[in-house]
């Protein structure tokens, strides 16, 4: 669904002039993939993945969309924000809605659905990540819908940021560390609901993580990321069996 071709990216710094973030990266993302993106810090994961949906944009190189070029003059960027989701690290310090479902909806919206169709989209959204369920538990029902997304549980608010991706009905769910700071249960919960999207949306996933671990009862791909390259691409069985090279680029954590 998504290719690249020799990806090449620097960022301009005032006093050391252009910096070179990522070097002739080449990738591709097949329907139902679930790829695990590994890395240390500063290794130019979350620049790569700002790239998979046009948030940045090469110095050189190519990107596909189901074989479009994305960098053509008149190519539809907001369309590909919408196929290409993208959940940054921390995504519920970005609600904003005044209510959990007001903020699924905004954007479905956005992208010019219907107010009918954009609130069937979130709520479908909302049950697909378990907020009916946890809902259900403690006797609320839908009326938690209606409550201010600040008033939920940490757990509960990653939920809903996610699901306000999901209801723009990405073809890829590209996530940023998103277990990141939760206790091990809902770590676990968030897991659990990535297997879900996969199964019942077949949506390719991307999971970005510092953590081996994360990804390998999961993936069915392995990047590893290090100086600004993908390194490794393979079966998570393969690339672990590379346990000298991962610990040289201080992948294993």
């Amino acid at each position: 669904m998504l290719k690249g071709k020799n990806i090449t990216f620097s960022y301009s710094d005032s006093a050391k002039g252009k910096i070179q973030i990522l070097k002739d990266i080449s990738f591709h993302i097949n329907k139902g993939d679930f790829i695990g993106l590994i890395g240390a810090s500063g290794s130019g994961k979350t620049t790569f993945i700002k790239h998979l949906n046009g948030l940045l944009k090469a110095d050189c190189g190519e990107i596909f969309f189901e074989g479009q070029n994305i960098y053509e003059k008149k190519y539809p960027l907001s369309q590909l924000r919408k196929e290409v989701g993208l959940v940054f690290q921390y995504p519920e310090q970005q609600l904003f809605g005044r209510t959990v479902l007001k903020d699924t909806m905004y954007g479905p919206l956005n992208l010019g659905m219907s107010e009918q169709d954009a609130k069937k989209s979130a709520i479908d959204s909302l049950e697909l990540v378990g907020i009916t369920e946890a809902l259900t538990q403690v006797g609320l029902d839908e009326k938690l819908w209606q409550q201010s997304p600040f008033e939920l549980s940490g757990g509960q608010k990653r939920c809903v940021a996610i699901a306000g991706v999901l209801a723009m009905q990405p073809k890829i769910l590209v996530l940023d560390e998103p277990a990141a700071g939760l206790d091990p249960e809902t770590k676990c919960d968030i897991f659990e609901i990535l297997q879900k999207i996969r199964k019942q949306r077949n949506a390719a996933i991307v999971l970005v993580s510092h953590h081996m671990e994360d990804v390998a009862q999961f993936a069915n791909r392995v990047w590893v990321m290090y100086n600004g390259k993908i390194v490794m691409d393979d079966t998570p069985e393969e690339v672990y069996k590379r346990v000298e090279e991962l610990e040289e680029m201080n992948t294993i954590t």
